[in-house]
């Protein structure tokens, strides 16, 4: 069976997808995953075969400097700017599919994907890296907000975000348009899928986000879909000099956000008193921290006393992971939501707000966590849980069942 993930995003959003993949080959399927081109190295180490989505999103994740908020032209410019990337998107998608494909893996801002499928005449599922469903348990996560409205509240936004306009809609109705398909918005389709009760995998584990009440049965929880870990990486010889070299430090790094310069991040670990490895900072060497590249978080997250983040789906998953504490920063639409869960895990303190962050108020989330011993314990017994599941399993009974 030959399986097309579409995966416009970032590295958080394809990473997941490339493991999964490589497991399910290991299983039979042949899986190919669509992407912008800076992963394609990611997608092709985990044995899948790659294809172009155009575009980079890379310059649409940096946010406005700490303790900042982003003003009303930046966003509209944001608007401008993601729309015309999932313009590219949807036609990297349907040249994708073309190359041949006998069902679709569909991430939650690929809803073209559904277009495309639909006039090939495969199928398509959904594969979502968060949880997009409207729901009494939770607010919309696009909207970049933990902060609950209550059961009636949650759901009626959530319900409103759905029918709201996004910006892929248009490159949508581009697509079903050059595809002859009759018109259908994105909204009307989506409410078509549910009331189909149209399946859709979710790549987080229940111990973390708890399957809602009011989940249709076709909503499934598979677990965490954990990234392929490289068989040729090595750690530097500075890197292991300096994690042999004293206690175990924290981790401080923001993935594609890039949010924090030098200067900010070493100020912190001034203050906090703590070691660090700095992630995406070049140049820092010395006693108490040190700048580092790309690392797997496999590898380096369970050697750290506690890591600092910006939440993201991925990066949260893989602290969680690794049994240590989590200080979590979230800038944007769903890491207000991982922070918020972290949290309420009890496996580490509460969310420094990226909007309200500044050096003492970092270093003192950082102090906590490195404290408190509640915080380990309840780390490590929640990577046991996540240890114990099995996360393709669900994608792989899903696929055979799409395709009889």
């Amino acid at each position: 069976m030959r399986v097309l993930m579409i995966n416009p995003g970032t590295r958080g959003d394809v990473a997941p997808m490339a493991g999964l993949g490589s497991r399910l080959q290991a299983l039979g399927f042949t899986v190919a995953i669509a992407a912008n081109a800076a992963h394609a190295p990611l997608v092709t180490a985990a044995g899948c075969e790659y294809r172009e989505l155009p575009g980079d999103m890379g310059h649409l994740v940096n946010p406005a400097p700490p303790g900042q908020k982003a003003t009303s032209s930046d966003l509209r410019r944001y608007m401008r700017e993601l729309g015309d990337y999932m313009e590219l998107a949807a036609t990297g998608t349907l040249r994708a599919a073309e190359a041949g494909a006998d069902v679709i893996l569909a991430n939650s801002i690929a809803p073209y994907a559904y277009d495309v499928a639909e006039a090939l005449g495969i199928p398509a599922i959904g594969a979502h890296l968060q949880p997009t469903e409207p729901s009494t348990a939770y607010p919309p996560v696009v909207l970049g907000t933990a902060r609950s409205l209550g059961p009636i509240g949650n759901k009626v936004l959530g319900s409103l975000v759905a029918a709201g306009k996004a910006p892929y809609d248009a490159p949508a109705a581009r697509i079903r348009q050059s595809l002859g398909l009759n018109r259908k918005s994105r909204p009307a389709a989506e409410r078509h899928r549910r009331k189909a009760n149209h399946t859709v995998l979710h790549g987080f584990s229940p111990s973390v986000v708890p399957r809602p009440s009011d989940w249709r049965s076709g909503l499934v929880t598979a677990g965490y879909w954990w990234p392929k870990a490289d068989p040729d990486w090595r750690p530097s010889a500075e890197l292991l000099e300096f994690l042999a070299d004293g206690p175990a430090p924290v981790f401080i790094g923001f993935g594609s956000s890039e949010a924090m310069d030098a200067d900010f991040m070493l100020e912190t670990v001034r203050r906090a008193g703590v070691r660090a490895v700095l992630q995406g900072v070049e140049g820092v060497s010395g006693p108490d921290a040190l700048g580092i590249g790309p690392v797997p978080h496999e590898w380096l997250f369970p050697r750290m006393a506690a890591v600092v983040h910006h939440a993201g789906a991925g990066t949260a998953a893989a602290g969680l992971r690794a049994g240590v504490p989590t200080v979590s920063v979230p800038i944007y639409t769903d890491q207000p939501f991982w922070a918020a869960r972290i949290a309420a895990l009890g496996a580490g303190p509460e969310p420094v707000p990226y909007k309200e962050l500044g050096t003492e108020r970092l270093s003192d989330a950082i102090k906590q966590a490195t404290a408190s011993p509640e915080y380990a314990a309840n780390a490590r017994s929640l990577a046991a849980a996540l240890a114990a599941e099995d996360g393709t399993a669900p994608v792989a009974a899903a696929l055979r069942s799409a395709v009889r």
